[in-house]
């Protein structure tokens, strides 16, 4: 687990700005997620909290994240890997205006397209628990309105490039929006784009011909 306590501490300190957003993921029988109002470059490794999936503390010196049941209802639902939760500025703005952010380029397929925005909910409560984690059904990511950004996956390294991607794609649908109408892509579009992506393993490196 010790390699994963590392890399969850250096995630914190590279997505998260002072204590703004919250990392989780899963290790052993439970989930690894940032503790609540720490100095995130200061953690050390024994001091990230350990729960179950009830939320019942295993091992840690640090109460967990004040958004533990925003963590942990992604993982009972969709058995993710890892959660990231961020406050990051173009997001978040774009969640205090949007319904949806439109899936306005290819790669944002990774997020499920379109990305939703779930309704206003206190930080904290299960109620934006519940809230995000029924909008986020059939994506990767969601935004939440006044709040800030959820994505997950299978492991660290996915649900941190998805949230990178999700700020990305909403500083570029801001810019394109201040010049005019953004153009989306349908419903087919995206289809093709995950075809030739499967097909091409698009983002990975890999031989000519397809060899080992």
């Amino acid at each position: 687990m010790s390699d994963k306590v590392v890399a969850l501490r250096e995630l914190l300190v590279a997505l998260v700005t002072g204590t703004f957003g919250n990392v989780s993921a899963r290790a052993r029988e439970g989930v690894l997620i940032s503790p609540t109002g720490a100095e995130l470059g200061r953690l050390q490794a024994r001091e990230i909290p350990l729960v179950d999936l009830g939320g019942e503390l295993i091992e840690g010196d640090l109460e967990p994240s004040s958004e533990i049941a925003l963590h942990l209802a992604i993982y009972r639902r969709y058995g993710a890997g890892a959660v990231v939760h961020t406050h990051a500025p173009m997001s978040t703005a774009v969640a205090c205006v949007l319904d949806e952010l439109p899936c306005v380029h290819y790669l944002m397929v990774d997020l499920g397209g379109t990305v939703p925005v779930a309704p206003y909910r206190t930080f904290g409560t299960q109620a934006l628990a519940d809230a995000a984690s029924s909008a986020i059904e059939g994506h990767t990511a969601v935004l939440m309105s006044n709040h800030g950004t959820l994505a997950y996956g299978g492991d660290l390294a996915t649900a941190a490039a998805r949230t990178r991607l999700l700020e990305w794609a909403s500083t570029l649908y801001w810019r394109a929006a201040g010049i005019g109408t953004p153009r989306t892509l349908t419903a087919a579009q995206q289809r093709d784009a995950v075809s030739e992506i499967e097909g091409r393993c698009y983002g990975t490196t890999h031989r000519l011909g397809g060899g080992p």
